[in-house]
């Protein structure tokens, strides 16, 4: 299996929660050079699992983003399309613990979040960990499972901490959920509610492969390129360091004026019924920094938010009964608002 070293430059950053500091000043040359390591390492992360996932760079950037942008990912589509490999790859080319939870309709929430104990030979109540205590949580077709026990994902997905007995536990960083749903089978399913779907940073498809792409795998198999085997090619560490960088890359005004006037747009859309809240603004400018480290820049351009609006925006948008009616999608909708936004130039 292949190894990995190397100096860590973004080591020194990676920091837990309680301990971050205010970012450090950095000349624009050495953050440009940090750049352009981040850069390397993205492409490193995303080569290595396109090595299981073939033809879907445009996928595998978007969830690598998220996992950059200390977001989670929703995929939604039909069986058999590697929505569950995809994560998997992801937590495989890290050296990170990950684990995943296989969501029926008699899940209950302590399964999911871990419960107390009584000790008896230490008269107290101790805490069992459930499995969303990992790096990276596979939450595979979460919409077959109660109300209740998807709800039991919405602290621990914004906040990172599970309260349990008034106590705080805090999960591992970095910290992914990646959830799975198939949108054709919709028998015993619950759907997410609106508040659920906006925990989620990005909402994606895999899509089926392309011919050229399904005969390699075909021939792959069974001697093929496996999850099992793929290297780890990145640190829990290293990937902290990522996240805390990618939280630096600069944004001109401008550009923050672009995030919230295509957001305001989405609220007073004909088209809507719900526009973005607040917290899609905050997404959006999340994954556009991490975007634009991953081009190798140290700042974020607009066409980075014209290119993530979609993924990050849509699904939080509520269509008008009109709309649902006429078959048009919030995606349709956004793209409407994007050819119709001026996009700042540069000075």
């Amino acid at each position: 299996m292949t190894q990995y070293h190397y100096q860590d430059p973004f080591e020194q950053t990676a920091q837990p929660y309680q301990q971050q500091q205010q970012p450090v000043q950095q000349a624009p040359q050495q953050q440009a050079a940090l750049a352009q390591q981040f850069a390397q390492r993205f492409q490193l992360l995303a080569g290595n699992i396109e090595r299981i996932i073939r033809g879907k760079h445009e996928a595998i950037e978007l969830a690598l983003i998220c996992l950059f942008a200390e977001g989670h990912l929703l995929i939604e589509d039909v069986p058999g399309t590697g929505k569950t490999t995809l994560a998997r790859s992801i937590a495989a080319s890290v050296d990170a613990e990950w684990r995943r939870i296989q969501f029926t309709p008699d899940l209950l929430p302590s399964d999911i979040t871990g419960v107390s104990i009584f000790n008896q030979a230490h008269q107290k109540f101790e805490f069992h960990h459930g499995p969303v205590f990992a790096n990276i949580v596979l939450a595979d077709e979460i919409n077959r499972a109660s109300p209740k026990t998807q709800a039991a994902l919405l602290e621990v997905m914004e906040e990172r901490r599970v309260t349990v007995d008034a106590e705080p536990h805090p999960v591992p960083r970095p910290f992914l959920v990646v959830a799975t749903q198939n949108p054709v089978d919709m028998d015993g399913t619950y759907p997410l509610p609106e508040a659920q779907l906006d925990r989620f940073l990005m909402k994606i498809s895999v899509g089926y492969p392309d011919h050229v792409s399904e005969v390699e795998v075909l021939k792959g198999m069974p001697t093929g390129p496996q999850v099992e085997r793929l290297p780890v090619v990145a640190r829990g560490s290293d990937v902290a360091g990522m996240i805390d960088f990618a939280s630096r890359i600069h944004v001109a005004d401008p550009v923050y004026d672009y995030i919230v006037a295509l957001c305001a747009a989405t609220r007073t859309s004909p088209h809507l019924r719900l526009g973005a809240s607040p917290r899609g603004s905050l997404a959006l400018l999340r994954a556009a920094r991490v975007k634009a480290a991953a081009a190798g820049r140290h700042y974020v351009v607009p066409e980075d938010v014209k290119a993530l609006a979609v993924p990050v925006i849509a699904h939080r948008l509520i269509l008008s009964p009109e709309s649902e009616l006429r078959d048009i999608t919030a995606a349709a909708v956004l793209g409407e608002l994007l050819a119709g936004m001026p996009v700042p130039q540069a000075a």
